[in-house]
């Protein structure tokens, strides 16, 4: 028994859904702007956000299950992909395939509330169906196709995103979108980079790759992030928003995560699954903790300026 359950953990790629954290993005940023922080304080909100990043992890999960039955001869071939669960044969292709539509079905089920309940919300059942769709073209052929896969990569995590503002109808700026793509680029760029330097073979796409390539493509998403990130938190919007110019201190703690995810790449970490490096690299968790520490000190900064002037 816990045989099975362990198999349809690994499976159902449980680990990987720390990757949906980003829909709590808008939710974070919201908490702390006074002009839409009604719509986002208290419990409510919160549980809406979260209910829509299980929505997420569900449909996500699905994927990963219908990929694990389309790729089920290959797989059974490959000395590491035939350790899964079901190229092992510890799930059958056909329960497989039964949850994968479950789970589907239980994830459309949030949208269809916040449709029914917020008519004005109905952007976010949108989102989701453009997210599946874009899911199941880069599970056909997308994901085959060279530097357009990790494209579409990024831009799955900026329609969570999108999905978690969609959950509270708060408005998110574009400036926050164009960053987290770029950074979520970055991330899909130094995989391929880890994956080129380990087994070309394990994945389709890295022949058309070139290491020179990925290289200066990775350092420029890099860069673009910290640029996009930075121009946001100096932004007369941003700064009208939060009350405070002190945010770009912020972007100090991005560069040091950039820099330090750069340096693992090198160094032959496991980047190829950044959910780990997120739970058991000490030095990103100091990082993102001063990151944390840092925003939470320039929004609470504004208040002492106020009384000051008082």
């Amino acid at each position: 028994m816990t045989q099975r359950i362990s198999a349809w953990l690994r499976a159902l790629r449980v680990n990987q859904w720390t990757k949906n954290g980003i829909v709590f993005l808008a939710w974070f940023f919201a908490v702390a702007d006074p002009s839409q922080a009604a719509m986002a304080r208290g419990i409510r909100p919160f549980i809406l956000v979260a209910a829509m990043a299980v929505a997420f992890c569900f449909i996500s999960s699905a994927f990963y299950l219908l990929n694990d039955v389309a790729d089920f001869e290959a797989d059974r071939l490959h000395p590491v992909k035939r350790l899964r669960p079901v190229a092992a044969g510890l799930i059958s292709r056909i329960d497989a395939v039964r949850v994968a539509l479950s789970l589907f079905a239980i994830a459309l089920m949030f949208p269809c509330y916040l449709v029914f309940r917020h008519p004005d919300r109905t952007w976010g059942f949108a989102v989701i169906l453009i997210y599946s769709v874009m899911q199941c073209a880069y599970s056909g052929f997308l994901k085959r196709i060279p530097y357009i896969d990790v494209v579409v990569i990024a831009a799955g995590f900026v329609l969570r995103a999108i999905a978690g503002a969609a959950a509270m109808n708060v408005r998110i700026s574009p400036w926050l979108l164009a960053c987290a793509f770029a950074l979520s680029l970055f991330i899909a760029l130094a995989k391929r980079r880890h994956e080129m330097s380990v087994a070309i073979e394990s994945r389709a796409a890295l022949k058309g790759y070139h290491p020179v390539a990925l290289d200066v493509l990775m350092f420029a998403s890099a860069l673009a992030t910290l640029v996009v990130y930075t121009w946001y938190t100096l932004s007369p919007d941003t700064v009208a928003r939060f009350g405070t110019r002190y945010l770009v201190v912020t972007a100090v703690f991005v560069a040091l995560g950039l820099v330090r995810y750069i340096r693992l790449v090198y160094s032959k970490a496991d980047v190829g699954r950044p959910e780990k490096i997120l739970l058991s690299d000490w030095p990103m968790w100091i990082i993102l903790a001063g990151y944390g520490v840092s925003a939470v000190l320039a929004v609470l900064l504004r208040y002492v300026v106020i009384v000051s002037e008082v």
